[in-house]
């Protein structure tokens, strides 16, 4: 009989991992996540997996975003040589991703380790390096939207899109007993928006037995019935042009800066930024965009179209990205109001710490936060309305403006779950595992579903087995 084991984002939103055996004892693991955040023993989580990653047999991914695929190079470190599949954005995400990722471990390590040796402890080795990431890479099999494949007899696959992120996919496996029965099962992967600027809405996908759905947002629910456009340029207008100030957003540098870029091309188009300066700093982001505009699969129909109009959605006259320290150093010091896109979302990490830090000071200027922020970050602290805030060991007055967006949130609420799941006869849905979630909305979701008709619904603990 097959099994099912949960080794992360178990009541928790992160360290996305999940471990299938097959009746024929192959071993299959959906996504392979790092531990993020303020997370119960995150060091010893993220370099001790639960399981010998030398057993496995295959990793499918759902998508690039590192708590779903930040621990894949140590998997390979720590013996897996089997085959991941993926969709060919997701790939291409992870090269760049993977590669910041280690890039990152490496500059914080360095001051970790300084404060270590000074106190006799030993040095903490990387979780991966950049050989790691690239063997990574050669491991990786893409797999198109929609198109069935037979891993091997017994184990078939399917993505659909999931809308949450470029290349973003829902798996899709009919798995075949010993007695030729066969299980259908589903995991959504991060459920994305149905109103998003830029990527398709979750598509449907066939009936399944077992569903795996995530519940990050599952009780919560995003604005309705707002303009979002409209409450952006009036922020921009308020901060940059009746108070000549600097207009701070700590945002992802996947998805999220580009969604921001997008709306600002759209202003710049319509002659409503004037002369206002945009500089979108974040080596990630550059990237990131690039390989958004080679992935035209997974746009949406309206964006498609927007196309036809403006060849270059991610660029206008008076914007500049930048890679390089020193030209981002240099932005603290323009003169003149302007607009500072720069990762990372929550203010924790990256160049958006030098940036706040810089600007906090000055009433004329403001932060916009644009996506959820756990309570502990500096974007938390600033959006509960702290008049203080610590960065980089020093304390900071909070004199400028703070507000929040919500729109560019990229998960599904609850409604949007339930939408989701709409087409799906819940009785026919013999089992249901909650999982990437914080357990309040984990409940929430439980007794929403449950409403719906759907029944033996679990709520997973890390290391938990489970029949299918």
């Amino acid at each position: 009989m097959a099994t099912i084991q949960f080794w992360g984002a178990a009541q928790t939103v992160t360290g996305s991992k999940h471990l299938i055996t097959t009746a024929n004892q192959k071993q299959i693991l959906l996504d392979c996540g790092l531990f993020q955040g303020k997370v119960d023993n995150r060091e010893d989580r993220n370099r001790h997996f639960g399981f010998k990653p030398y057993d496995l047999d295959y990793v499918i991914l759902s998508h690039a975003h590192i708590d779903h695929s930040g621990l894949l190079p140590r998997l390979i470190k720590e013996g897996f040589k089997g085959v991941i599949f993926a969709t060919p954005a997701t790939i291409s995400l992870c090269e760049i991703m993977l590669l910041d990722s280690a890039f990152i471990q490496r500059e914080d390590l360095k001051h970790v380790n300084k404060r270590r040796i000074r106190r006799g402890e030993i040095p903490i080795e990387a979780l991966y390096d950049v050989d790691d990431v690239e063997q990574v890479i050669d491991l990786m099999v893409p797999v198109e939207y929609e198109e069935t494949i037979t891993i091997e007899k017994g184990i078939q696959l399917t993505f659909t899109d999931a809308g949450h992120l470029l290349g973003s996919a829902s798996v899709h496996l009919d798995l075949t007993e010993k007695d030729n029965t066969k299980i259908k099962l589903t995991f959504s992967g991060d459920i994305g928006r149905f109103n998003d600027q830029i990527l398709r809405t979750p598509q449907p996908f066939r009936p399944c037995d077992v569903l795996i759905t995530e519940s990050t947002y599952g009780n919560r629910l995003h604005p309705r019935g707002y303009d979002a456009e409209q409450e952006f340029l009036s922020v921009i207008k308020q901060t940059c042009i009746h108070q000549k100030g600097k207009l701070i957003i700590p945002a992802f540098s996947v998805d999220r800066t580009q969604d921001i870029v997008f709306m600002l091309n759209k202003f710049a188009n319509k002659g409503l930024l004037s002369h206002i300066k945009v500089f979108v700093d974040s080596p990630l982001s550059v990237k990131a965009t690039e390989v958004i505009k080679r992935h035209q699969e997974c746009y949406n129909d309206e964006f498609l179209a927007y196309l036809k109009t403006d060849d270059d959605p991610f660029g206008f006259q008076n914007l500049t990205y930048v890679s390089d320290v020193e030209q981002s150093k240099k932005i603290n010091d323009y003169k003149g109001p302007c607009i500072i896109i720069s990762a990372s979302g929550m203010a924790e990490a990256g160049r958006i710490k030098h940036h706040i830090a810089n600007h906090l000071h000055q009433p004329e200027n403001t932060v916009l936060l644009v996506g959820y922020c756990t309570p502990e970050s500096l974007g938390g602290r600033l959006k509960a309305g702290e008049k203080e805030v610590r960065i980089f060991g020093e304390m900071f007055q909070v004199k400028c403006n703070v507000v929040s967006m919500d729109y560019f949130s990229a998960h599904a609420d609850y409604e949007e779950i339930l939408r989701y799941l709409d087409h799906l006869k819940p009785q026919k849905v013999k089992q249901v595992f909650l999982v990437h979630g914080d357990q309040p909305a984990q409940l929430h979701l439980k007794t929403l579903l449950e409403q719906q008709g759907f029944q033996h619904i679990a709520i997973p603990q890390v290391g938990e087995q489970f029949n299918l």
